[in-house]
């Protein structure tokens, strides 16, 4: 792990020795006596980014590029690892908004990150269609009961601020951080009494 204030950028972090480009792969395979397939290549570049998290297709796109992979190249890998079923964005929707419950954050900041991930806004839709309309509130009010214990002893007023901001930062909408914040503070003076 590089120490902070190393000087090294997030993008050297991206590109460590164990992670090699097209470029460094071809030579290391030409130095063995062969040429490098750069489908073999990219596959490999690939097959490596979703042993650790599950990707959309636009990331591993933007991955390959990062490592000088061609696009021709890339997109027949993409291609077949689509065809295979190892990216399917429909599935990475569903699973990235239910990771979202665990991760205690809300729909519209779950909407964000998979557009952010470049996944199309069609099946963004259909993943949002299959959650439950209560979700949000569910989450928040989950989010704010353990929250709250850590502003006990705090001022009234004090406790409503940050517990309203710590659901505003987690992108839940105004409506459900009052209505999460006002009923999780009147259960804890009704606890009191």
């Amino acid at each position: 792990m590089t120490p902070r204030g190393s000087g090294r950028s997030s993008s050297d972090r991206t590109n460590r020795p164990d992670s090699p480009d097209l470029d460094e792969l071809e030579a290391a395979a030409a130095g063995e006596g062969g040429d490098a397939d750069p489908v073999g290549v990219a596959r490999e570049i690939a097959l490596r980014q979703l042993t650790v998290r599950a990707r959309s297709r636009q990331e591993l796109a933007k991955a390959l590029a990062r490592k000088n992979v061609p696009d021709d190249v890339a997109r027949i890998v993409l291609d077949r690892l689509t065809e295979v079923g190892l990216i399917d964005d429909a599935v990475f929707a569903r699973d990235w908004l239910a990771a979202g419950e665990r991760r205690q954050k809300s729909r519209r900041a779950l909407l964000i990150e998979l557009a952010e991930k470049g996944v199309e806004r069609e099946v963004i839709d259909a993943a949002v269609a299959e959650l439950d309309a209560d979700r949000d509130y569910v989450v928040a009010r989950g989010f704010a009961e353990r929250k709250v214990r850590s502003l006990a002893g705090l001022d009234p007023q004090v406790r409503y601020r940050r517990l309203a901001g710590a659901l505003a930062r987690r992108g839940f909408g105004a409506s459900v951080v009052a209505q999460v914040t006002r009923e999780v503070l009147a259960d804890e003076v009704e606890l009191a009494e």
